[in-house]
């Protein structure tokens, strides 16, 4: 097996980094680019052997990184920053090749947001300060401490930027990391690697240890010296990781699925929220975040659809290497099938395609997008993820049966909705069950404010200090105010 993979310019690593060095392993799985369905090489697959190497690692490395403090380790990170910003081309053509996703997107947005989410973290952690709670004779110093090593699970939707949000926090707080990146895409966290080791980050403080979720995935999150689990993905691989982590009581943050509700309003700014409802066709659909189902007020929803299928019309699709692209393929064969059973079934049970509804001509894994109609609430298609370019459009009367719609699922990720009435938009917003609510706006990401899921989409939330309230130990220390003597 050869070591490296040349993608277009870039060679990329195909071992992982343990240790501060690239290890192979016997084991190994072939990666194909989902613009083609080409093979891109073999890479190399954690056995639990290497999985308990790199957690080895990352405790040795612990002590020295944390006994660092915030302001030690934040122009390390910094490094890491622009190294990251240097390498913005590099990591934007690799990112395409992986994953499928837009080459534009990618060079304009998703490795800079990379980069910002170190700096940020390494930014907020030197002003984290639990502060001190006075009491009557005694004085409470709350203190945030690194926990120890982290097992950071990701997905292949958005791997650099993804893991970088869950890196640059827990790394920020004086943890040790142990990455394991998606098997469908994981060249650019390979790249992280070797941006840390220039960036002069320790050897062992940040490892990857690429390999499948069944067997690499497993491994780290039943893994008895790892003292939290972040990971992102879908709730069914979750339950496995949370009863894994259960053995040991190892805490987790879980970012889990959406079936978000996209509510537009008969008051509402018709042409703006036509184009976001398109727009929830990005990455083909591929985003947990997307409300993709469309509830609209019945007296607009003739016009509004209309307006929808002119903005969806300008989303060309096709080679994500293209900037005309603006959608571009699903990442596997196996994500097709799926995209591709949930729409066949929807039609067999009376749903009806106003566009889309099957795979697209320019190639193998591409899909049209999609809008269904005749829906009902207690249908698949209306209650599960799909994660693909399909959208659901129901209609509703009045703020009560928008609501019942809205949360009408076993998900509370997100939602949106669209109104001139700041009144009602602050009614809907909370009575919505979801983690966010956009108001007029979507996928505005603030890296100081909470994130995260209520009921199946997920536990805990990250972002801001609530990263820290996670990747931390936080320990209140109760001193005797008139126990010591003068200094």
């Amino acid at each position: 097996m050869s070591r490296h993979l040349r993608i277009a310019s870039v060679d990329v690593d195909t071992r992982h980094w343990i240790g501060g060095r690239r290890i192979a392993s016997s084991d190994t799985f072939e990666l194909l680019s989902p613009i083609d369905q080409q093979p891109l090489g073999e890479i190399c697959a954690a056995s639990a052997g290497e999985v308990d190497e790199a957690v080895r690692a990352a405790r040795n490395a612990f002590p020295e990184w944390a006994a660092l403090g915030p302001t030690g380790r934040r122009p390390i990170l910094e490094r890491l920053a622009t190294r990251i910003r240097h390498h913005t081309q590099d990591l934007a053509i690799v990112e395409t090749h992986d994953n499928g996703s837009l080459l534009i997107g990618n060079e304009k947005n998703i490795v800079a947001r990379s980069a910002h989410n170190i700096a940020f973290f390494a930014e907020l952690a030197s002003q984290i300060d639990g502060g001190v709670i006075a009491g009557d004779t005694v004085d409470n110093h709350v203190r945030y401490e690194p926990a120890g090593v982290a097992a950071l699970i990701t997905p292949w939707n958005a791997p650099l930027m993804l893991s970088t949000w869950k890196v640059g926090p827990a790394l920020a707080a004086g943890n040790t990391v142990v990455l394991k990146p998606p098997e469908w895409a994981p060249l650019t966290c390979s790249m992280l690697a070797d941006l840390a080791s220039e960036a002069g980050l320790p050897p062992g403080v940040l490892n990857v240890v690429q390999g499948t979720g069944g067997e690499a995935g497993a491994f780290l999150a039943e893994h008895p010296d790892i003292d939290r689990i972040s990971f992102t993905g879908s709730p069914e691989t979750a339950r496995r990781i949370g009863r894994a982590a259960a053995a040991s009581l190892t805490p987790v943050s879980f970012e889990l699925g959406g079936k978000s509700p996209f509510i537009v309003f008969a008051d509402a700014d018709a042409d703006a929220a036509a184009r976001t409802i398109a727009h929830q066709y990005i990455n083909a659909g591929q985003v947990c975040l997307a409300g993709t189902r469309v509830l609209v007020e019945r007296s607009i929803a003739e016009p509004l659809l209309r307006k929808v299928q002119v903005a969806t019309a300008k989303l060309p699709v096709g080679d994500p290497r293209s900037r005309a692209t603006r959608i571009g393929p699903l990442i596997h064969s196996r994500q097709l099938a799926r995209v591709h059973g949930y729409v066949e079934r929807a039609l067999a049970n009376g749903a009806r395609p106003l566009f889309g509804g099957r795979p697209h001509a320019f190639a193998e894994l591409y899909y049209e997008p999609t809008l269904l109609v005749d829906v009902a609430p207690d249908d698949e298609i209306f209650q599960e993820e799909v994660f693909g370019p399909v959208l659901t459009w129901n209609v509703f009367d009045d703020e009560e049966e928008a609501l019942s719609l809205a949360n009408a699922t076993r998900y509370g990720l997100a939602a949106m909705v669209y109104t001139s009435d700041q009144a009602k938009a602050g009614r809907m917003a909370a009575a919505i069950v979801a983690g966010t609510v956009w108001v007029n706006c979507f996928f505005v990401r603030d890296l100081a404010a909470p994130f995260g899921g209520a009921r199946i989409s997920g536990i805990g939330r990250e972002g801001g200090r609530w990263s820290f309230d996670f990747f931390c130990d936080v320990k209140n220390v109760v001193m005797q105010r008139e126990s010591f003597g003068s200094p």
